[in-house]
C-alpha cells in the first residue's frame, strides 16, 4: 500500500450539504424538552425564582416561596445526582490535549464520519480519515477543502472489515502522524432493506462485516497503542437504537447493530475490570435515523418523536463528549433515550407501540417509494433507473 497524500484543510471547507425541510419540521419532541431543560427545568432559573421572592420581601412561611424552595432543591438534587451518576458509573474524564491526540474516524468520506473529521481538521487536530473509497483530487478538495497551512487530515483509502489491511493502516499512521489516541468507529454498510425470506446471503455478510466485525478489527488493532501512552485513549462505537427496536426488513442491520453495541459493553467491562477505566473512556453513541445515504430513501415514520437527524448534529455532541473526556451512552433523539426501557415493557403494549409508531412498515415503504420512483424514470424518456440501493 502506498502512502496516501497529506490533505490540507481550511476553514472554508465545503460545508455538509443540508437536507431541505419544511417549516414545522424543527417542532419535535426534542425541541420541547431542549426549552424545557433550559427553562422549567433549570436550577439556576428556579433559584433565580427564590431570589426574586425574597427580593419582593415574601415571607418564608409562605407556600408560594416553600413550594419555590422546594422545586428548586428537587431539581438542584437531580442535577447533582447526574454528576454523581456519570463519575460512579464512568469515573473522573480524562484529560485531551490535541497537541498529541491522534484522531482516527473510520467511515470517514461521508455522512457522520466526515463531519466529525471535518471539526478535528479545522480545529488543527491531527486526523487519519479510513474509508473504502476511492477520492480523486477533485473528490479530496470537495471532501476536505482547498489547501492551506497548518490544518491537516490525511486520508487512507481502507477496507476496515478486511483485517490485515487495517493492520498495515494503522503502522502507516504511527509512522505518519504518531500514536491513534482516539478512535471513533462510523463505519457502517448501507442497509438492504429485504425482508429475511428475500435478504441475499452476501448481502447479510457483508452487513455483518462491515458494522460488526470491522469494529472488532479495530479495537483490538488500535486499543493497546492507546494502553501504552500516557494519557490513555477514547474508543467511540456508533451503534444505532434500531439494535434494540429491531423494526421490520432490516434484520441484517439490527443483528450487526445490537452485536456491536454488545461488543462495545463487554470491551468497557473488560477495562473496568482491569483497572483501566480512566485511562481509556468509552463512549456508546445510539442514535436514531441520520440524514446520511444509508437511509437516504427511508422516511421516519413519525417527525415529532423520530425526527431525522443532521450529521453536524450528532457529530457536535460526540466531539464534545470526546473533548471533555466523557465516557458513557450518548442517545440521540429524546425517544431513543426510552429504547431500554421499551423492552421490558409487556408484549402487548411493545406491539401496539409498534403499529402506533409506524416503525415496522417504515422500510417496506420507502422501499415501495424507490421501486415506483425508478419505473417512473425508467418509463420516462431517456430515463434511468436509480440504484441507490445497490
Amino acid at each position: 500500500m502506498s502512502s496516501p497524500p497529506l490533505i490540507h484543510t481550511t476553514r472554508t471547507a465545503t460545508p455538509l450539504p443540508s437536507h431541505p425541510k419544511k417549516w414545522h419540521a424543527s417542532l419535535t419532541l426534542d425541541t420541547f424538552l431542549n426549552v424545557l431543560y433550559r427553562t422549567l427545568l433549570n436550577p439556576g432559573l428556579a433559584w433565580l425564582l427564590v431570589l426574586s421572592l425574597r427580593a419582593q420581601v415574601t415571607p418564608t412561611t409562605d407556600p408560594v416561596f416553600i413550594g419555590s424552595v422546594a422545586y428548586a432543591v428537587l431539581l438542584t438534587a437531580l442535577f447533582v445526582l447526574k454528576i454523581v451518576n456519570q463519575r460512579v458509573a464512568h469515573g473522573i474524564p480524562r484529560a485531551v490535549d490535541f497537541a498529541s491526540e491522534v484522531v482516527v474516524v473510520t467511515g470517514g468520506a461521508s455522512g457522520l464520519g466526515l463531519a466529525i473529521a471535518q471539526m478535528y481538521a479545522m480545529r488543527g487536530a491531527s486526523v487519519a480519515v479510513l474509508d473504502v473509497a476511492v477520492l480523486d483530487d477533485e473528490r479530496y478538495e470537495e471532501v476536505f477543502g482547498t489547501q492551506g497551512e497548518g490544518e491537516g487530515v490525511k486520508y487512507y483509502q481502507c477496507d476496515v472489515g478486511d483485517r490485515k489491511v487495517v493492520e498495515d493502516t494503522k503502522g502507516m499512521i504511527e509512522n505518519e502522524l504518531g500514536t491513534p489516541t482516539i478512535l471513533i468507529n462510523c463505519a457502517a454498510a448501507r442497509i438492504n432493506g429485504d425482508p429475511l425470506l428475500s435478504l441475499d446471503a452476501d448481502a447479510f455478510e457483508k452487513t455483518i462485516r462491515t458494522n460488526l466485525l470491522a469494529g472488532f478489527h479495530a479495537y483490538q488493532i488500535f486499543l493497546p497503542g492507546m494502553l501504552s501512552t500516557e494519557n490513555g485513549g477514547t474508543i467511540v462505537t456508533v451503534s444505532s437504537v434500531l439494535g434494540q427496536l429491531c423494526p421490520a426488513g432490516l434484520s441484517d442491520y439490527t443483528a450487526s447493530k445490537a452485536g456491536l453495541s454488545a461488543l462495545h459493553r463487554t470491551v468497557e467491562a473488560e477495562i473496568r475490570v482491569s483497572g483501566q477505566e480512566d485511562q481509556i473512556k468509552m463512549l456508546l453513541v445510539e442514535t436514531g435515523q441520520i440524514a446520511t445515504p444509508l437511509f437516504d430513501w427511508v422516511e421516519t415514520p413519525n417527525s415529532f418523536f423520530a425526527p431525522v437527524l443532521e450529521p453536524v448534529q450528532v457529530a457536535r455532541e460526540i466531539v464534545a463528549a470526546v473533548d471533555g473526556g466523557r465516557g458513557g451512552v450518548l442517545r440521540l433523539p429524546a425517544y431513543a433515550k426510552l429504547a431500554n426501557w421499551f423492552v421490558v415493557l409487556p408484549a402487548a403494549v411493545q406491539r401496539v407501540a409498534r403499529v402506533v409508531s409506524g416503525m415496522d412498515d417504515a422500510v417496506a415503504k420507502g422501499a415501495s417509494s424507490q421501486g415506483q420512483a425508478a419505473a417512473a424514470s425508467t418509463r420516462a424518456p431517456g430515463g434511468a433507473v436509480d440504484k441507490k440501493r445497490a
